[in-house]
């Protein structure tokens, strides 16, 4: 049988994944809200991002409880990384909100017509987030250091839709304020990408004791 810190450090776990699942639901529906200018799933991701915020909450006080008993350096470290990731998955939640927000704002408004590689972008990041997480989960930090470079296309899609946009509001000055709401938002991916960068290095803290967050190439 387990012992009472194993289940705990379990149980810490299963709730991690939780808050993980809640959001990459909640990109997901803010970037589908986005793309179909549909403004009730808009402010739908918008109530549910107190779900969230309440998971770390919860998760920060399973970890204190758990930081009473650990016995060994390793389930020190397992409980800090899944704090932090913890607070990595929060502002993930936090960029959706920022999204629906815009998608709320975007749906009253026409149109804009140019072709964004947004729902690219946003599949990018979140097949980040989950790839990281997985790393956690299986301790494997080889996938969480292949993880870290994959953060430049993320930028280098934000940076070509940027100048996109940018462009187009010179050529269509009325066009401004719903640009830069799309603006707003592709910067949000961006950092859900650099987010998701975060936890696999804390990943790699967790499987080799190394601080590499100011020491890798990307």
């Amino acid at each position: 049988m387990e012992n009472p810190f194993e289940l705990g450090v379990d149980a810490l776990r299963q709730r991690l994944l939780l808050m993980a699942s809640r959001s990459e639901t909640a990109v997901n529906g803010a970037v589908q809200a986005l793309m179909q200018r549909n403004y009730d799933l808009a402010l739908h991701v918008r109530q549910d991002d107190n779900l969230i915020d309440q998971c770390e909450v919860e998760i920060d006080d399973m970890a204190i409880q758990l930081l009473t008993k650990a016995p060994l350096a390793g389930n020190l470290r397992l409980i800090t990384v899944a704090m932090k990731i913890s607070q990595n998955l929060e502002r993930i939640g936090d960029e959706a909100t920022k999204i629906a927000k815009r998608a709320r704002d975007l749906a009253q408004e026409p149109p804009v017509k140019i072709n964004l590689d947004l729902p690219r972008m946003a599949g990018l990041a979140l097949k980040m987030v989950k790839d990281a997480l997985d790393s956690f989960v299986q301790r494997d930090s080889v996938a969480a250091r292949a993880i870290i470079p994959r953060d430049k296309e993320v930028d280098a899609i934000n940076k070509s839709m940027h100048q996109m946009l940018a462009q187009h509001m010179m050529e269509n000055p009325d066009t401004i304020s719903r640009c830069l709401h799309w603006i707003v938002a592709a910067k949000s991916l961006e950092r859900i990408a650099d987010h998701a960068k975060n936890i696999a290095e804390e990943v790699v803290y967790l499987c080799e004791a190394q601080d590499i967050r100011h020491t890798m190439k990307r």
